[in-house]
């Protein structure tokens, strides 16, 4: 090993510091004459804090009255309700490879046909062109596809509906020229 790139280095450093150490200047006359010119400009006044408003307080004696954080029968049954109706994602599915996709971020290009099947052919945004028929699932909502017709794909999504619940939403997918 050679040792002279390691005393090469070191010189130069030492050099480039002397060369830094010659640049600092101990006049500090215009630093000095900026806080005295800072220091005697004229004084601001202040605003003083606006006065807060005392909250007039209420204490909560239950005396007959309903619990606010418990929900009343009527949304208790709305609850059930949306509960029954069954309707929800199967979390035990398999999901599909264009479920991977936003729904407006895949176009349809075109249509096959073969026997009695009718196949749309869809492509993804990094150019990969799937072909899917009806009882396929794509889009980020559980969107299954319901028909495929010659100029678009339509689908039926699942989304939250925000109670806790779940509600279908139709949508669909245009061809592209």
């Amino acid at each position: 090993m050679s040792r002279k790139p390691f005393v090469i280095g070191h010189i130069l450093s030492l050099l480039m510091i002397g060369a830094l150490a010659g640049c600092v200047s101990r006049d500090m006359n215009d630093l000095e004459h900026y806080v005295n010119e800072v220091k005697s400009r004229e004084q601001g006044e202040i605003e003083p804090l606006p006065e807060i408003k005392q909250i007039e307080t209420f204490a909560y004696r239950e005396d007959n009255r309903r619990n606010p954080f418990q929900p009343t029968e009527q949304e208790r049954t709305e609850e059930q309700e949306q509960q029954l109706n069954g309707l929800a994602p199967d979390p035990n599915r398999r999901k599909e490879e264009l479920e991977a996709y936003a729904l407006d971020s895949l176009r349809m290009v075109g249509t096959l046909k073969r026997d009695e099947t009718t196949w749309a052919l869809v492509r993804t945004k990094d150019n990969t062109i799937y072909r899917v028929k009806a009882g396929n699932y794509m889009g980020h909502n559980h969107g299954q596809i319901t028909r495929i017709a010659e100029n678009d794909i339509e689908l039926t999504e699942i989304i939250p509906n925000g109670q806790g619940g779940y509600r279908e939403r139709q949508a669909s997918l245009a061809l592209k020229e």
